[in-house]
């Protein structure tokens, strides 16, 4: 075991949600062909000058309260100037001084034990154009040019990958539910750096910077795969310069980009063409008080609504069947199971989101009482569900165009299962004697001579019910 400990902070920049970018009225869109949404402000053209969008002051104070950081009330932007080819103003406008959100924290949990990550600031900028390496050559896209970013910077308070991981993980969700950004970290609108160093003592050793890793549990193999590297480097007696480094997922290393460098470098000073601004009691508290329901509230919510904490982990992972059970007001439970298996498979298969079909909240909700009360079963839906999340038509009229009426009398099941017992008598005796496979058979034989228009679950309460009395 090393006698190092690490200490790591870790960097973040999130784009925002915006319609706009930061200082252009251009459009703020992922995924449109390359170079097709530019302003002549994102390029930096000569006598052009940057207007501040509203709403990225709006989601960036979304995010300080949910990561409950101090926001500030008097702010400016700064100008970091450096010269690279995805810059095209040769500066880049940020806030150094006067970070929107500071003193924040997100807790974890680590091993059944609390933490919180401490925040140290979270600023608003804008992002640079993005480079694409091809062989020899280095393509740009400026769509990216302008759009709205929040960086947020930990302390150097986390101890292990295993933390940073679960911070990471937190992180994201807080902001995704915020509506603060769709943090996808494989379109790049949630990119992480980490700050390493490994020592002997409570003296903090060598910060090494590792840029642009492309996933989380990227984070967690980069951190551990450069604090392997330090200590060898360390144990043979070289001296660690601060360096920034990338991660090579292919060979597990991290791999020299540049020397670190200092912020004398980037020269800031105030941003002359945005004014000084301030925030009110009254503005923030406006913003906060349309953020959606917390994923805290929800999880509650949904495990006392009997949702199993598996099936409540699987809802939390995706957003769009989360919001879309928050727009229910029926069993929960029965329409988590359906939320995660036909209709899950069905939008997988489709490749829609469930906002994009028919299946509205009166709909689910007629759905989820046919099913609570054995009017159909879980197979009458299967045999329904292109129909429901196609067109617009009722689930009767559905039922009835397909010609689905169940026997939902119970004295008629019960005669009907009396009718199957009395015909094979033999397999009940199997059955009274142990054998749980000739339940399987008395149930199949109902179902077959019911032609499937008894509920199953209906049937099989009945079934065992009747079979426990003759013992």
């Amino acid at each position: 075991m090393s006698n190092y400990k690490k200490t790591i902070g870790i960097e973040v920049h999130v784009e925002l949600k915006t319609k706009e970018k930061l200082f252009s009225p251009e459009i703020n869109n992922y995924g449109n062909l390359a170079n097709s949404n530019v302003n002549i402000i994102d390029l930096g053209l000569p006598g052009t000058l940057p207007s501040l969008n509203r709403e990225a002051i709006d989601l960036a104070i979304r995010a300080c309260y949910v990561l409950n950081c101090k926001i500030r009330r008097e702010m400016h932007f700064d100008r970091k100037n450096y010269f690279y080819p995805d810059n095209p103003k040769n500066f880049q406008i940020t806030q150094e001084r006067t970070p929107i959100g500071y003193d924040g924290y997100v807790e974890i949990e680590v091993d059944g034990v609390k933490k919180k990550i401490e925040i140290l600031e979270m600023h608003i900028e804008e992002d640079t154009a993005k480079s694409i390496h091809a062989k020899d050559n280095t393509l740009l896209d400026f769509n990216r040019a302008g759009v709205p970013l929040v960086e947020i910077v930990t302390k150097p308070c986390i101890s292990s990958s295993k933390e940073a991981i679960l911070y990471l993980e937190k992180l994201r969700e807080l902001l995704l539910y915020a509506n603060v950004s769709d943090c996808k970290i494989e379109e790049g609108s949630m990119r992480c750096d980490a700050n390493v160093s490994i020592s002997k003592t409570d003296i903090l050793g060598t910060k090494i910077e590792i840029k642009n890793i492309g996933s989380i549990s990227n984070v967690g193999l980069a951190i551990d795969a450069d604090a392997i590297r330090q200590e060898e480097l360390l144990e043979q007696g070289i001296i660690l310069k601060e360096e920034t480094r990338r991660y090579d997922a292919k060979n597990n290393k991290t791999i020299l980009m540049r020397v670190k460098e200092t912020g004398n470098d980037y020269r800031y000073f105030p941003e002359p063409d945005i004014p000084i601004f301030a925030l009110s009691c009254e503005y923030i508290n406006n913003i906060i008080k349309d953020i959606p329901t917390s994923v805290s509230v929800r999880r509650e919510k949904y495990l006392n609504s009997g949702i199993s904490l598996i099936n409540v982990n699987k809802i939390i992972a995706n957003k769009d069947i989360c919001d879309y059970l928050e727009t229910l007001d029926t069993n929960l439970k029965t329409a988590s199971n359906l939320l995660l298996g036909d209709i899950s498979a069905y939008l997988n298969k489709n490749n829609v989101s469930i906002f994009k079909t028919k299946l509205t909240s009166d709909k689910m909700k007629d759905l989820v009482d046919k099913l609570d009360n054995n009017i159909i079963s879980n197979k009458n839906f299967k045999d329904i569900i292109d129909e429901v999340m196609e067109n617009d038509l009722s689930i009767d009229e559905i039922l009835k165009n397909n010609n689905i009426q169940n026997v939902v009398n119970i004295t008629d099941v019960e005669n009907l299962i009396k009718q199957v017992i009395n015909n094979n008598l033999n397999v009940v005796e199997d059955y009274l004697k142990g054998n749980e496979r000739s339940l399987k058979y008395l149930m199949g034989q109902v179902m077959k001579e019911s032609r499937g228009s008894v509920n199953p679950r209906l049937a099989n309460e009945l079934l065992i019910k009747i079979l426990n009395t003759l013992n």
